[in-house]
């Protein structure tokens, strides 16, 4: 045989074996993939069961649950989540309790320490305690469900992530769920949408920096009440009390149990992975929930019967929330058999995987929503420490100090102490932005920021207040709203959700329309929270909290709609202080314009409410397009690109050349104006640097648009350099010609796995990540995908889901989420709603027994 020959059968035999190895590795990946999607048909034995249950899923695999008795209900649910979901609770679970180096080793050590130092835990664990009894059984139930799923299901049979986990955490195991688990969950929430913590501590470090008293007046501008709408401009008087509503209280027909249900049939790591690290504990704590930043907050709105087609209410609700992969959301829906005070659920809607029940929907005689309240509920205070003491009023107070051990996988335990004052943990030695803080202090309020004044002896160290920090009923809240059947019962569960601080919106079958602010609001003593507090002087302290029946509340309002979308609340006459921070009300104005304008022209339906929360319109591109209406340039490239405005409609369309370019200019300019300074100022939010930009446009005398660092003096200047810098920018980003700029181009979306997405690994980022997808929308629009000043044009914080709801036939109602019910990667349920969502498309919600039962693709049925 010639040695050519030798070669070639040499080579041969190294390619066929190279093919049979990567043929079997692909065999390997898919049967290690796919061996934990969840059986969805047939009959599975869950022992725990006192009686047969009925999963029925459609093509989108979202389940609907029939049971017997609540107990059932619930173990159902957790059942189903843990088969859909339970890497995602499983690392859920360690966030909250600060136990990420457990599972992904020292890289999570800073964020462990910071979030072990907030506590979430701890107050979960004593809030099981306040549970009433049915609830403390709905959530026992849940946890003996997902127990019941995990006994018969280990590592990769669980979910894909845990394979992945075992390549450098091989020790790791699997614990029980347990009801402190879920509850520590909505913790998580609370601190995703913490409303002003940012702005405070941004003002705090600008005094710090050195900025005057003017400068943050004008970074930081009031609420343009005579511009843009509060919620609630006059408070209801006449309204049901808060009482909560049960199936024996309830006159007409029962919806729980034949085909008429819901029809509204009324008239009226190791070395191998390297962790993506962020800028500040904060950040990241932020990042494996979901980021807060610009769009954080949410849009709702409810229409009465007057103004719509059907001649009852529809209401709508899309929540801004970080984007993840999978999405926030799981929806589903929860029905006793037989409707009764023993069993009164009959609810469909969005849900956290961990925790039971339906946090947004609607059951058979009501629909509710949510957004962001935006009020104060967190403060920092400067405190003055001595050793193992702290000044309070002039004496020394013994610090309150614990010790914890936090495991490291593939390191040594590491053992951590928190302290603790009278108002709070002390944060400043976890973040280096309270740190900050710390070392140039300064307190004040928003309009009149000094230096602290009659500091006792010792260090300074900041300390954080939050209303979330204090166990709270919220866990209880739940059940209540998904059994109201009124707006009493409504109210009633508002009363018990002390936090997150939340609109509440709603509607009925009777055609009643209604809004109640909840939550634990603080009354302070001195101060408006908008700066540091002195702790050492008790006059700063919070002396309670806004008795429920003082909160705002709005019961079938004339207008006949209702809008909230984290703008101001009530006029500044309120009698009591809310916040200096709301979001400005670029998106409720828009959408009570809309309202307005669309209803004048015809009765409203479902589908107006969907082109309602696909608006794109820009408002501050429309500033800018009379901004450059007087200025030319002598480069014609450039001139070309200003040239776009003259027929833009300010709608931030995906394919829209115009609106490409009017984000990179407003994004120049705002860098330019902000942060290309020696000390650069926060551009967070853009809701708030929309207006300081505007009062800017009016005011071309002001020292802000001179940047010597830049070498600009004057407005003129100062726009015409945006403008040649973000046709430059463009340029080499999507070419010369700017006819072929899209706005989607630059806008995209990567849905990320909040785990092993970001790992570093490609083929393992692959096989969870999807994307990127061009969007419209923006920042302070109605179609909120957020993005964030200076960091380029991808979306981090999105609509998380969709909804409309029809009161007068729910099966008529829509509803889309982010990406799709499973978690499971490459299941045909991970991402087979992210289409709909991208193109803001309504997806069929089937509600009443028939509508489920036409729709179901597939049915479980599990037994004792």
């Amino acid at each position: 045989m010639s040695v050519g020959r030798k070669i070639g059968v040499t080579l041969f035999s190294v390619l066929a074996g190279i093919v049979v190895i990567a043929v079997v590795a692909a065999g390997f990946v898919v049967f290690t993939i796919q061996r934990s999607f969840p059986t969805v048909d047939g009959q599975i034995t869950a022992a725990g069961l006192n009686d047969q249950v009925t999963v029925l899923r459609d093509d989108r695999g979202i389940p609907t649950i029939e049971a017997d008795t609540t107990h059932d209900l619930f173990f159902a649910q957790g059942y189903v989540h843990a088969q859909d979901r339970f890497w995602e609770m499983d690392f859920r679970r360690h966030v909250t309790s600060g136990r990420l180096s457990e599972l992904f080793g020292e890289s999570q050590l800073a964020t462990d320490k910071f979030l072990r130092t907030l506590g979430w835990r701890k107050v979960a664990e004593q809030e099981v305690e306040l549970l009433s009894d049915d609830a403390k059984a709905y959530y026992q139930a849940y946890a003996d469900g997902v127990n019941a799923y995990l006994k018969d299901h280990k590592g990769a049979a669980v979910s894909l992530e845990y394979g992945i986990l075992k390549l450098q955490n091989p020790d790791y195991t699997i614990e029980k769920w347990t009801i402190a688990d879920s509850l520590a969950w909505l913790k998580a929430m609370a601190w995703d949408l913490r409303a002003n913590l940012g702005d405070e501590t941004d003002r705090a470090l600008l005094a710090g920096e050195g900025y005057t008293q003017d400068q943050i007046d004008d970074l930081y501008p009031s609420y343009p009440f005579d511009e843009n709408p509060v919620i609630v401009p006059e408070i209801s008087t006449d309204v049901p009390a808060a009482k909560a509503s049960t199936i024996g209280d309830e006159k007409g027909t029962d919806t729980g149990g034949g085909d008429s249900a819901g029809e509204g049939t009324s008239t009226k790591p190791s070395s191998s992975i390297h962790w993506k690290r962020v800028d500040s504990v904060i950040e990241a704590a932020s990042a494996l929930i979901g980021p807060v930043g610009e769009g954080i907050g949410s849009n709702s709105w409810v229409v009465s019967g007057e103004l719509t087609a059907t001649g009852m209410p529809l209401l709508s609700n899309d929540p801004h929330l970080g984007a993840a992969m999978p999405s926030i959301w799981h929806q589903i829906t929860l029905r006793c058999t037989k409707l009764s005070d023993a069993c009164p659920f009959d609810v469909s809607g969005f849900g956290f995987s961990g925790v039971p029940g339906v946090v947004i929907g609607h059951n058979g005689k009501i629909a509710w929503g949510f957004t962001n309240l935006t009020t104060d509920v967190t403060d920092l205070y400067l405190e003055r420490i001595k050793g193992d003491e702290y000044w309070r009023d002039g004496k020394l107070e013994p610090l309150k100090i614990s010790h914890e051990t936090i495991k490291v996988a593939g390191a040594k335990d590491v053992d951590l102490e928190i302290r603790s004052t009278n108002n709070g943990p002390i944060i400043s030695s976890v973040n280096d932005d309270d740190a900050s803080i710390a070392e140039t202090p300064a307190t004040g309020s928003a309009d009149k920021v000094t230096e602290p004044k009659n500091m006792p002896e010792g260090e300074t160290a900041v300390a954080l207040k939050w209303t979330a920090l204090t166990p709270g009923t919220t866990a209880e809240a739940i059940f209540t709203l998904d059994t109201a059947r009124d707006f009493a019962g409504f109210r009633a569960a508002a009363a018990q959700f002390d936090v997150p601080a939340q609109n509440l919106i709603y509607a009925d079958v009777e055609g009643n329309i209604g809004y109640q602010a909840p939550g634990k609001l603080p009354i302070r003593g001195k101060g408006d929270g908008s700066m540091p507090q002195p702790g050492w002087d008790s006059d700063y302290d919070w002396t309670g909290f806004i008795p429920f029946k003082d909160l705002p509340v709005s019961y079938n309002p004339d207008d006949g709609y209702i809008v909230t979308a984290n703008n101001a609340i009530i006029g500044d006459d309120y009698k009591y202080f809310l916040t200096n921070d709301w979001d400005y009300g670029w998106r409720a104005a828009r959408i009570t314009d809309l309202i307005s304008r669309k209803s004048a022209d015809h009765k409203l339906t479902v589908q107006d409410m969907r082109d309602i929360q696909a608006d794109t319109d820009f408002w501050i591109g429309k500033k800018l397009i009379t901004a450059y209406s007087d200025i030319t340039v002598d480069d014609k490239d450039v001139q070309a690109a200003l040239d776009l405005f003259d027929l833009w409609d300010g709608q931030n369309a995906a394919d829209s050349a115009a609106a490409a370019y009017a984000n990179v200019v407003w994004d120049e300019l705002t860098q330019d104006l902000f942060t290309r300074r020696d000390s650069p100022a926060p551009t967070g939010s853009q809701s708030r640097v929309f207006l300081v930009v505007d009062k800017l446009l009016e005011n071309p005398d002001s020292d802000w648009w001179s940047n010597s660092k830049i070498g600009v003096s004057g407005q003129r200047a100062m726009l015409v350099k945006a403008a040649n810098q973000a046709y430059d920018r463009l340029s080499k980003l999507q070419g010369s010609n700017p006819a072929n700029w899209t706005w989607g181009g630059l806008h995209t979306l990567e849905l990320t796995s909040g785990t092993f997405g970001s790992s570093g690994i490609a083929p393992i980022e692959w096989l969870f990540n999807r994307g990127p997808f061009s969007v419209g929308g923006g920042s302070s629009v109605v179609d909120a995908t957020g993005w964030s000043i200076g960091g380029g044009f991808d979306v981090n914080t999105v609509p998380s889901m969709r909804l409309v709801v029809d009161l007068s036939n729910f099966d008529a109602s829509t509803w889309t989420n982010l990406t799709g019910e499973s978690g499971h990667a490459f299941h045909p349920n991970y991402n087979d709603q992210v289409d709909a969502w991208q193109h803001v498309e309504a997806l069929p919600w089937a509600f009443s027994p028939k509508a489920v039962k036409a729709a179901a693709k597939h049915t479980l049925v599990l037994t004792p």
